[in-house]
């Protein structure tokens, strides 16, 4: 597992972070750090390792980096699920939160 918030080549990600599947990397962003956390089993074990480095809950969102060129956001996990801040499902609902973690992932990880 690794938490940054330098940019990262995707080939990097590649070869030395993806231990536990061989098409996605899990990931968390942190929205306000504007950090990412790479390379867990489940999205949870990278949250958990965020939260013991001050990330607050709110701002954590969970997605999957799929290694196609161009690489695809998927923006689905279970730790999404937050009725109170107003996403009711896995899948991240708004388009602005949305725009806001794609612009995190793609300042830090480069094609």
């Amino acid at each position: 597992m690794i938490i940054m918030d330098i940019p990262i080549s995707l080939e990097e990600i590649q070869k030395n972070h993806r231990h536990f599947y061989q098409s996605l990397v899990k990931a968390v962003v942190d929205i306000e750090q504007e950090t990412i956390g790479l390379d867990g089993e489940m999205h949870a074990d990278i949250e958990e390792e965020m939260l013991s480095r001050g990330s607050l809950q709110n701002n954590l969102w969970g997605l999957n980096i799929t290694f196609e060129n161009p690489y695809q956001i998927q923006y689905t996990s279970l730790i999404n699920i937050r009725p109170g801040q107003g996403n009711k499902k896995m899948e991240i609902e708004s388009q602005e939160l949305r725009e806001k973690i794609s612009a995190i992932v793609n300042k830090l990880v480069i094609q």
